[in-house]
């Protein structure tokens, strides 16, 4: 039997901030966030997004100055995205294979100069490179081929390794990839690369900015719903999960964050894996609006929605709002 009113007074234990902080069951610090970067061409380049206020695309040196402020922030990771020019994109996404391109040379220049203190999450998939800015190889009708696209992402995993990646994210949707990476890692000696698996991605209205930050938005031929997943859908995330568990993810990743909390949660409860979320462009965008539009405090806003994917169940968060969050966490 359970304590009753007046017996039981719940706000006691909320009534000073000490007390709060003895009580909270959820805590956030720096060492949960990883912060998405975006790659350029250049040197002493910095590109403000305009679709991501507060964000920009940097050059190679740039994002070693930022991986540098991650590690003084406490943040553990850093995840790299590179805006790929023109003129090296082409139909089969061939630079992606390319071991002298934007993101190898981050990966090397990051860990020349930050060794093993920061972690490299690398993402795996062709829209960065491809001219028609699908995650894949596509057929004459524009349909995106799996097996043959799974066959050259393995290249594009082995070429990230091989430059220093610490953490391989294949966010490509293809069925089977996980499998595919895994083994060739292992044959080529790979044997301590994560990686983290883009196992629930979404077919979601949320990336826009995102699109714009690499340069694939205005490329994009049709849309992306024959392999990223109906958003009407949660237990076909959950055999997805379990199948990317069963070829090899170390951990697995449900993108969007927010609108997804509860596919975060059913992981969480079904799987004995660590389960990270994307807090993507749309919904780092949405904050920073509703901020600038006098609707909410900003650092409310941040800190509240990131406690919310611990809540949920997050071992971790990928978020642009990284860097601010860790500053507000560390005083």
């Amino acid at each position: 039997m359970t304590a009753s009113y007046p017996a039981l007074r719940l706000r006691r234990s909320r009534a000073t901030g000490w007390s709060r902080a003895l009580h909270r069951e959820t805590v956030l610090t720096p060492a949960d966030l990883i912060w998405p970067l975006f790659v350029t061409e250049g040197q002493g380049v910095e590109e403000p997004i305009h679709s991501l206020p507060g964000v920009s695309r940097w050059s190679v040196d740039g994002i070693v100055a930022r991986a540098q402020e991650a590690i003084s922030l406490g943040i553990p990771c850093i995840a790299l995205f590179p805006n790929t020019q023109p003129d090296r994109r082409s139909n089969d996404g061939a630079e992606a294979f390319n071991p002298d391109n934007l993101m190898c040379r981050a990966i090397r220049a990051v860990r020349q100069e930050c060794g093993d203190r920061i972690g490299i999450l690398t993402d795996v998939a062709l829209d960065p490179y491809t001219a028609h800015g699908q995650d894949g190889l596509v057929d004459d009708d524009g349909y995106v081929l799996n097996d043959e696209t799974v066959a050259v992402l393995v290249d594009q995993a082995i070429n990230q390794a091989q430059a220093g990646a610490d953490i391989i994210a294949p966010s490509d949707m293809m069925d089977g990839r996980v499998k595919a990476i895994r083994m060739a890692l292992e044959m080529g000696g790979h044997h301590n690369v994560q990686i983290m698996a883009y196992a629930a991605k979404y077919a979601s209205a949320f990336y826009g900015p995102f699109r714009d930050a690499v340069g694939s938005g205005g490329l994009l031929k049709g849309d992306k719903k024959s392999y990223q997943m109906d958003p009407a859908n949660s237990e076909e995330a959950l055999r997805e999960v379990a199948l990317d568990i069963a070829e090899g993810a170390d951990s697995v990743m449900v993108k969007p964050g927010l609108p997804y909390l509860d596919i975060v949660a059913k992981v969480k409860a079904r799987f004995d894996v660590p389960v990270f979320a994307y807090q993507v462009s749309g919904e780092y965008a949405m904050i920073e609006a509703a901020a600038a539009a006098g609707a909410g405090d900003r650092d409310a806003l941040v800190l509240e929605t990131l406690m919310a994917f611990k809540r949920a169940g997050c071992t971790g968060i990928l978020t642009y709002h990284a860097a601010h969050a860790a500053r507000l966490l560390n005083g």
